[in-house]
């Protein structure tokens, strides 16, 4: 269902820019978390004698309470405005810091971590998406790279800020500072004012279809057929069904409706949320593993570590606010650039696996934030542009549970590696497979739907030849 059939103008700016800016504030406070994780945390698990595998099971398991958020966010942001969901979400990340900042065991960390944090980044991320794709169309990709260029610049100024203050007032002060900071997140959810009145799901209607039999159709047919129909053994067995009906199967069927289940039935639909996924959990491994390369493996001291983390976010950052220009003039699709982007990581963070020098690693950081705006910039948007309006908030959710499902299972298999091996590098080549299996996938798959789309634009064009010529003449 397209805005032109609803008959609602997205307006492509005005209050929308103010929205962009408010989500941007948002994330600058408070979805950099994950990316100073190893830095924030990587000295007090140490301390704990905790090792990598407990690193990635907290890190895997706000992942998995972030993404399978997405059972219910559908229906929330449905039911309620994007405002209030992005508030709760802020306030369960303030809430799951002040935790982990009095953490003295590993348990601590997954409570107020992976349970407050993830559920927190879980309610914040698609809220502040749907708040955004309510105000934009034609200009959609410039205006998420502007909101999401708000979390680049917490990725660049924060691991400077947690390095700061780890050497000056320890792990507990600076758990706190970080509570506070995403304190000030609240400011940006207050101005996310609905663009139009959310979008009523009438389960019971939609349900109707589903719930019908015979008997009901019955009821429609000609009186010279109605004879036959009482007489048919059918109709006795659609009664005798629809009396079996339990009170579960209508449950489940109001489920389906409400969290959009019937995308799982399209292939490209998973192909899409699957392959997406694969890339997500290799980047979560990715973060939490890289200042610990660089440490340990490289011999790099905090402060070049981060160097080379805000090297990451400085190029994020500044590909967040000019590839959407580049894309949306091009007009390529959102998926192409996602996997474009998905070719550079592999081929970025093979070479920061091989690499041991100050020079070669900044290069190939930057080039990896440049390929990882491109990923970051196209995860929702590819949603958006394959669901229909309607079904966006359900396509949001089934992604985020796609991740969840691959980040505990996939993700901890590389944790795991990495303290079988006992080598940084070999796990970074385990992310990249991951990567690798994505492209190998979609490839043949894109151009396979490219090729069909210039068929038919040719057979399109074919027909209407001859219509030209009558025309002419």
């Amino acid at each position: 269902m397209d805005t032109a059939e609803t008959g609602i103008s997205v307006p492509d700016g005005g209050w929308g820019w103010v929205i962009v800016l408010a989500v941007a504030l948002i994330n600058m406070t408070n979805t950099y978390i994950h990316s100073v994780f190893g830095l924030l945390f990587g000295a007090k698990l140490h301390s704990m004698q905790e090792h990598t595998f407990t690193a990635a099971l907290i890190l895997n398991l706000s992942s998995l309470t972030l993404n399978f958020s997405g059972l219910f966010i559908g229906p929330a942001i449905k039911a309620f405005k994007p405002r209030k969901v992005a508030i709760t979400g802020i306030l369960l990340v303030s809430c799951g810091l002040f935790l982990c900042a009095f953490a003295g065991e590993s348990w601590h960390l997954i409570v107020g971590y992976s349970l407050f944090v993830g559920l927190g980044f879980g309610l914040i991320t698609p809220a502040t998406f749907m708040a955004i794709n309510s105000y934009f169309n034609a200009k959609r990709g410039r205006a998420v790279g502007l909101a999401l260029a708000g979390a680049g610049v917490g990725q660049v100024t924060m691991p400077h800020l947690v390095r700061l203050l780890l050497d000056s007032y320890g792990f507990r002060i600076t758990v706190l500072a970080l509570s506070l900071i995403s304190l000030v997140g609240l400011v940006g959810a207050a101005l996310l004012k609905p663009f139009a009145a959310p979008i009523k799901h009438n389960n019971r209607q939609s349900i109707r279809p589903l719930l019908s039999t015979d008997d009901e159709k019955a009821k429609t047919c000609p009186p010279q057929f109605e004879a036959h129909v009482v007489e048919s053994t059918d109709l006795a067995k659609a009664e005798e069904a629809h009396r079996r009906e339990s009170c579960c199967s209508k449950v489940s069927h109001r489920l389906v409706q409400a969290m959009d289940l019937e995308l799982l039935k399209d292939v490209t639909f998973l192909s899409i949320i699957i392959g997406m996924a694969l890339v997500y959990t290799s980047t979560m491994q990715f973060t939490m593993l890289f200042p610990q390369f660089l440490q340990n493996s490289v011999g790099f001291s905090s402060f070049n570590t981060a160097t080379c983390m805000s090297a990451i976010a400085g190029a994020d950052i500044t590909c967040r606010l000019l590839l959407p220009c580049i894309t949306d003039k091009l007009k390529i699709p959102y998926r192409v650039v996602f996997l474009l982007g998905t070719m550079g990581l592999l081929i970025s963070r093979a070479a920061l696996a091989e690499s041991m020098d100050m020079a070669t690693i900044i290069v190939m950081s930057i080039f990896c934030g440049m390929t990882k705006s491109a990923t970051v910039l196209n995860n929702n948007l590819t949603i958006s542009s394959y669901c229909r309006p309607e079904k966006l908030p359900g396509g949001l959710g089934l992604n985020m549970i796609a991740k969840g499902v691959l980040v505990i299972t996939v993700g901890q298999l590389l944790g795991w590696i990495r303290d079988y091996t006992h080598s940084y590098i070999l796990s970074m080549h385990a992310q990249n497979i991951l990567l690798l299996l994505v492209v190998l996938v979609w490839t043949p798959e894109l151009f396979c739907q490219y090729k069909k789309h210039r068929e038919a634009k040719r057979e399109a064009a074919a027909k209407r030849e001859p219509y030209k010529k009558m025309s002419f003449c």
